[in-house]
């Protein structure tokens, strides 16, 4: 019956974020395709505030899962990116996209979603002051030494990709091929990060009870649940393994449980310290890369969720509503119901075109070297 019940709840979570994942990745499909990689790495050359302001604005447009995020901000480190800048577009694309905000906001509610833009840049700024303070061009160099190795790690192959046409072809047929192909290559890439994590939080909600959550985020204390809320949060995020979108699930059962509003922001934007992600960050930069890089995102994460907690505390915007739409399991036949039909009739012509213009090769090659997509000619797959 717990399993049943684990299930139910699951199930109720995805119907009732379909129709924004579908129209988020369908909104950055448009963006990716228009946009391409080599304008990407011209923008990112230091890491000057504007370089830094156009890399979250490109990254946030670039949605992806955090191994992909991951990937793609190695690719560019190694065309000739800044350090700097290639990390603030990972971060950008996981934390920073529209899907997210979406869903944060059916499943928690709106202050969530602004938190999510607020608190985004600001772990963007405090990592780049970390790195400006504290980052050596020696650990840099032998940084970029490693990365040209060119070590696999996740999805390198889907990073490796560049499906752009160019804005002006975007309304051709070729265009439409193109935003079919980012569309599905990013499902697949999420897929199993989404699935792991609603699957994680209908578990937790159906089988964890509220006594324990008040007494581990303790929530009795305001005061000490807000200072333990943003440290506390990161951590179950890396134990938990759940990244990209599939960790809000997870936040929102974490939220009714009693943890703080800034522990919910932390929470979400450690999905780039996992720990096959951290032993990721290893292979392609070096052990003191890595150790680096672990040490100041999670300062950077923490720091955020204090500051959110701060400014919202502040202006009087921190919800004091604890429910959830994730305890509510079940499918009801209202405006979600249309929602979900429409977007998924939308997935499906997508889809459709994914497999009739070559795609199916696209899948296999979607974890495969992180060079070998680069040497694939998509345009053998837009007839």
């Amino acid at each position: 019956m717990f399993i049943v019940d684990a299930l139910a709840m699951a199930g109720s979570m995805t119907w009732e974020i379909l129709w924004a994942l579908i129209l988020g990745f369908g909104l950055s499909a448009v963006v990716q395709a228009a946009v391409r990689r080599s304008t990407v790495v011209r923008l990112l050359g230091d890491d000057s505030p504007r370089s830094l302001t156009i890399a979250a604005g490109l990254g946030a447009a670039s949605s992806s899962c955090s191994y992909a995020a991951v990937a793609l901000a190695r690719a560019l480190f190694r065309k000739g990116a800044n350090f700097t800048a290639a990390m603030a577009f990972e971060i950008a694309s996981t934390n920073l996209v529209v899907e997210l905000g979406v869903i944060l906001a059916l499943l928690l509610g709106w202050q969530f979603t602004v938190a999510e833009f607020v608190g985004g840049p600001i772990m963007i700024v405090l990592l780049a002051l970390l790195f400006r303070l504290f980052l050596r061009s020696q650990l840099v160099g032998k940084a970029h030494e490693q990365a040209d190795r060119g070590l696999a790690g996740s999805m390198e192959g889907h990073a490796a990709m560049d499906m752009s046409v160019g804005g002006r072809k975007l309304l051709s047929r070729q265009g439409f091929t193109a935003v079919s192909h980012v569309f599905v290559m990013e499902w697949a890439a999420i897929l199993r990060d989404l699935v792991i994590g609603l699957l994680i939080a209908g578990a937790v909600a159906a089988w964890v009870p509220g006594d324990f959550w008040r007494g581990f985020f303790l929530s009795d204390n305001p005061v000490l649940s807000a200072i333990w809320g943003p440290i506390v949060g990161p951590i179950v995020a890396i134990l938990s393994f759940v990244c990209s979108i599939g960790n809000v699930p997870l936040a929102a059962v974490l939220w009714t449980g009693g943890i703080s509003f800034g522990g919910v922001v932390a929470f979400v934007f450690a999905d780039l310290m996992i720990l096959p992600i951290l032993n990721i960050y290893r292979k392609y930069y070096g052990t003191r890369m890595a150790l680096f890089v672990f040490g100041t995102f999670f300062a950077a994460t923490v720091g955020a969720g204090y500051l959110v907690e701060l400014l919202f505390g502040v202006t009087g915007l921190t919800p004091t509503d604890r429910s959830a739409r994730v305890v509510e399991a079940g499918i009801t036949w209202n405006y979600t119901t249309w929602l979900n039909i429409v977007f998924l009739l939308a997935a499906a012509a997508l889809v459709i075109r994914f497999f009739r213009s070559g795609g199916r090769e696209m899948l296999r090659m979607m974890g495969g070297a992180p060079d070998e997509g680069e040497h694939a000619d998509h345009q053998h797959h837009m007839d």
